[in-house]
């Protein structure tokens, strides 16, 4: 038989594309139901537990021995642990229904870790929203994006945020306070230069595009703005494609100067003039510095009128129970 018809290299991508396509359903096939399978095995254990009472007694030592037996019976996969992130994926998901197939167990075992439904939930719709693998979930929990975007908001805002996920509408909603920098693996004593933390941010760009959130483009640093044969150049320029505009951050080292505010004004109105093209909206700036004065910046921003936000940044991750006490001021009745 001639192998070498020109419609032979098709016929191959074509079987492949069907393996590929084959292989992609069969594993969320499998996926869908390793999940009904782990909730029914929770639902199982907590009707077991309840004995008919409104709530389980979980003193009662039933995990420990059913892991001993389920791992003897059934080989790996029935650890303590396990079985209890099993239970609370049936008391966090009353209805299996609601179940994200987009979601693995791997996944929900991370997401029940998070401390109260609210939080479960956000991240539930996050991670399926933002289409993040494992490790970018952890990340974000290690972060505590949910407390942080919580405590920019009410408590109407909160619980909006654990039924839908963060939506982005508006220019405020990509905003954060501060941005977490723990990638950068930066000491907090050292002494560094903006130039060094732009340098160090550009070569962890992924971790940062994920701590920007979704709709970030790259577009370059140190962009170059010429006007009467004067040059400027913008530390960071981005382009976001839910809001359709450019987003302009300024890095600051230390503490951000009502100057500062005053040359990302500038940038803004050069962009909005010069830069955007038909169909694009205002551009938004960051200036983002490790320090900011609550008075100065309220002064400096006053009569502005292009979208400038002015946030912090620091270099290790937030003080958890700092910010589930100041969440649960929030949420109090």
């Amino acid at each position: 038989m001639e192998l070498n018809k020109p419609n032979y290299t098709e016929l191959v991508t074509q079987i492949g594309d069907l393996l590929d396509k084959g292989r992609a359903q069969a594993a969320r096939a499998i996926n869908i139901a390793l999940l009904q399978t782990y909730w029914q095995v929770g639902k199982n254990i907590v009707e077991y537990e309840q004995e008919g009472k409104p709530k389980a007694d979980y003193g009662s030592g039933l995990l420990n021995k059913l892991s001993r037996d389920l791992s003897e019976r059934y080989g790996k996969g029935f650890g303590r642990s396990n079985l209890f992130y099993m239970r609370k994926l049936y008391t966090s998901f009353s209805n299996s229904g609601t179940l994200s197939h987009k979601l693995t167990w791997s996944h929900y075992y991370e997401i029940l870790k998070a401390d109260n439904d609210l939080e479960v939930h956000f991240y539930t719709k996050q991670a399926e929203k933002e289409n993040w693998s494992v490790r970018e979930l952890k990340r974000q929990m290690k972060s505590m994006l949910f407390h942080r975007l919580a405590l920019s908001t009410d408590k109407e805002g909160i619980l909006a945020l654990a039924e839908k996920g963060h939506e982005i509408q508006t220019p405020a909603d990509i905003i954060k306070d501060p941005y977490v920098l723990e990638f950068l693996n930066i000491p907090t004593q050292d002494q560094y230069l903006e130039a060094e933390l732009e340098a160090k941010l550009i070569q962890n760009l992924q971790a940062f595009l994920l701590e920007l959130g979704k709709g970030f483009a790259f577009i370059g640093r140190q962009y170059r703005i010429s006007i009467a044969g004067r040059h400027f150049f913008v530390d960071l320029v981005f382009y976001h494609r839910i809001l359709k505009c450019f987003v302009l951050i300024d890095l600051k080292r230390g503490e951000i100067d009502h100057q500062d505010i005053g040359q990302m004004n500038f940038y803004l109105n050069y962009f909005r003039k010069e830069e955007a093209t038909e169909g694009d909206n205002e551009p938004i700036g960051i200036v983002l510095g490790a320090y900011k004065d609550h008075i100065l910046i309220e002064y400096a921003m006053e009569n502005i009128t292009n979208q400038l936000f002015v946030s912090k940044y620091q270099l290790y991750l937030p003080d958890k129970q700092a910010l589930e006490r100041e969440l649960e001021r929030l949420l109090a009745p």
